[in-house]
């Protein structure tokens, strides 16, 4: 078996790095090495399915959990197994558990059960696949739909997921009975030992294909390419995912297939920024519309409503239309919008327009600034 590398170095990260640091990592070696983006590239679909394998067990907290303790063996027991005087680990063991069993014929103080058999021959569920778009910020808000060309095992047409050639069935191990598992004697520290390892006749499976079927050789499943119209869900956010369920890798010996992970991105909006289900925008008003007030054209991601700003509305004040922002994902309702007041100060005059303005200035007082009255309040009592 080839010598595989450590996950956190696939996917180049520290042991303990957060959630957050292995979504964003996977993300970005996924779209760089992704089959679509570097077809005929036999290296990089290499690269991203140990990529993927990567972020399989490290995304799941048990298989995380046991690979930090024991590396590759503790997610994959078939993996160096034979290596060493024992196999490494007990003496060829796959815990503790064996041992006890063969000594005391069942669990001893907690170390396993009396027997673990697996049926090789029992329902696989398929794998989960997972696949990243980017779209802008209004099919977001509303959801839309997009099309995805994905790479799935699909059940062989032509054996039917048997992986023997028609006319044919798969036979039942002699060795291992249809167990997948045999018997072996192994010598120890210990003494001699009995333990149970994959039958090597079948390779656990506990059948063999004498006639492989020439479309999946034997395999049951062949990896087609699908294109899929799918309906991203109105409201979902940058970062979030959805899944297709029942999409992903077919099953095997009638397992239930597996789900499509689809991530989203979503491109930044020139007008709108949004914050959970809220709208935020800024709208630039003139000295004279705050002064007077008016009737503003607001945009909203419905399209632009009216609004009437009242008189002597201030720099940086908010006001807000409800029911105008992003439907709520799992539930009735939607989030408000949020409209900022800028006013801007005009940047060119001509020599009519400041004398008007100056003319202005000299019929105004303090009175007409309430912020100006209060402040030089606070400046006199300071320096009386």
């Amino acid at each position: 078996m080839p010598e595989k590398r450590d996950y956190y170095e696939v996917l180049g990260l520290q042991k303990g790095c957060s959630e957050d640091e292995l979504k964003k990592a996977y993300r970005k070696l996924a779209k760089q090495y992704h089959p679509d983006l570097n077809p005929d590239n036999k290296e990089a679909e290499e690269k991203f399915k140990e990529v993927g394998e990567a972020y399989e067990v490290l995304s799941d907290p048990e298989k995380r959990s046991k690979y930090d303790q024991f590396g590759h063996a503790g997610v994959d027991p078939s993996y160096g197994a034979g290596a060493g005087g024992y196999g490494g680990g007990f003496g060829g063991f796959d815990d503790l558990g064996d041992i006890f069993e063969n000594f005391f014929g069942g669990g001893f103080g907690g170390f396993g059960g009396s027997t673990r058999t697996r049926n090789p021959n029992g329902p696989i569920r398929g794998n989960d696949l997972r696949y990243n778009i980017t779209i802008d910020f209004l099919e977001a808000a509303h959801g839309c739909q997009k099309e995805i060309t994905i790479q799935r095992l699909e059940q062989c047409k032509t054996c039917k997921g048997s992986g023997a050639e028609a006319g044919t069935t798969p036979e039942t191990c002699p060795d291992c009975k249809g167990s997948g598992q045999v018997r072996v004697s192994q010598r120890t520290p210990l003494g001699i030992i009995q333990s149970t390892k994959t039958c090597p006749k079948c390779n656990g499976k506990g059948r063999i294909i004498k006639s492989p079927c020439k479309d999946c050789n034997g395999m049951g499943r062949v990896r087609r390419t699908i294109k899929k119209t799918i309906d991203v869900p109105e409201g979902i956010d940058n970062g979030q995912a959805f899944s297709l369920r029942g999409e992903g890798d077919h099953g095997v010996n009638g397992g239930p297939a597996g789900d499509i992970i689809i991530s989203v991105s979503v491109r930044r909006h020139q007008i709108f920024e949004r914050d959970g289900y809220d709208i935020w925008c800024d709208i630039p008003v003139t000295f004279v519309q705050a002064a007077l007030g008016d009737e503003l054209t607001v945009p909203t991601i419905d399209g632009n409503v009216k609004y009437t700003m009242p008189e002597g509305t201030q720099p940086g004040t908010v006001f807000r239309l409800r029911n105008r922002g992003v439907k709520y994902t799992n539930g009735r309702g939607r989030g408000e919008q949020y409209v900022r007041v800028n006013i801007e100060v005009p940047t060119t005059l001509n020599g009519k327009q400041k004398d008007a303005l100056r003319e202005f200035d000299k019929l105004t007082s303090d009175k007409n600034y309430a912020k100006r009255k209060s402040f030089r309040d606070k400046i006199k009592d300071l320096f009386d």
